[in-house]
């Protein structure tokens, strides 16, 4: 029987306050043993959920950072040339087949993200961060691991997973992926956190805050969130300009607008919008929070 609430709570004690929405998805991820996909915007928390979920089971993240050109020698494996060189050059008195046979065996095998969580002996978390970054056909390959968990190395024969990972890809939505990996995912859609989950998760990650002032944060980045911005103040922003604001002992922001204004630098990354956050509109936005 799944246990959302349960999920939620453990979550929690790991530092990570989840919504109920993703705290099923993974609930039924766990029973399903299906990979998670998800997709929102960048700051929404996606790779903090794998984070969080490695804590939760006490076992290793291994995360594959996607990128435009990524292909499957960098994902899988490679062979330690270098060695095997070096190797050869020592060997090269000795029977041309024991010295092939030798340098392309495990000691000269360099595990990459993919190849090193099938192969724990304790299932682990595999992070696959922004898959939209990757191409189409990295895509493909990918799907083909994540569907019979096992890849062939020409040199050394098919390599089964000892243990199934519990997988998690996230997305920006930069380019639009294709219907077969969705439909082998479950999927969630990750939203900023409304205010009262955002003053959770404060209270959660930064010692001694109040929760009022907690509460009064939550809503100004609410309210900061909804301006024109080119850059959108994430979770780990928030977090920052709260740790700034107490480790400058403000009590409520109302009381020290300047100490707030000061502070934007905490969650505006451009000088376009931290231009058009002036002192007149960061006093207006502490007024509607406070």
């Amino acid at each position: 029987m799944l246990d959302r609430q349960a999920i939620a709570d453990r979550l929690a004690g790991v530092g990570y306050v989840a919504d109920a929405g993703l705290a099923t998805a993974l609930a039924v991820m766990e029973l399903l043993k299906r990979p998670l996909l998800i997709e929102g915007e960048a700051g929404v928390g996606k790779t903090e959920v794998a984070k969080a979920l490695a804590a939760l089971h006490a076992t290793r993240l291994i995360r594959l950072q996607c990128h435009e050109g990524l292909d499957r020698a960098e994902a899988l494996y490679e062979w330690n040339y270098q060695r095997q060189l070096l190797a050869i050059k020592a060997r090269e008195h000795q029977d041309a087949d024991e010295t092939e046979e030798h340098v392309f065996s495990e000691r000269y095998l360099l595990e990459r993200p993919l190849l090193a969580a099938i192969r724990q002996v304790v299932p682990p978390v595999l992070l696959i961060d922004e898959i939209d970054r990757a191409d189409e056909e990295f895509e493909a390959f990918l799907l083909e691991l994540l569907s019979d968990f096992q890849v062939s190395i020409p040199e050394l024969g098919t390599v089964c997973a000892t243990t199934i990972p519990r997988v998690i890809l996230t997305s920006n939505g930069t380019r639009e992926l294709s219907d077969a990996l969705r439909r082998r995912c479950l999927y969630h859609a990750l939203d900023f956190p409304d205010v009262d989950r955002e003053a959770r998760i404060l209270l959660a990650r930064i010692p001694g805050i109040d929760a009022a002032l907690a509460q009064q944060i939550a809503r100004l980045v609410a309210r900061v969130r909804k301006q024109d911005l080119a850059k959108m103040p994430g979770v780990a922003e928030t977090l920052d300009w709260a740790a700034a604001l107490v480790g400058l002992g403000v009590s409520r922001v109302d009381d020290d607008r300047a100490a707030v204004h000061d502070t934007l630098c905490c969650v505006l990354k451009t000088r376009e919008d931290q231009a058009r956050i002036t002192r007149a509109v960061s006093d207006r936005l502490v007024g509607e929070a406070a």
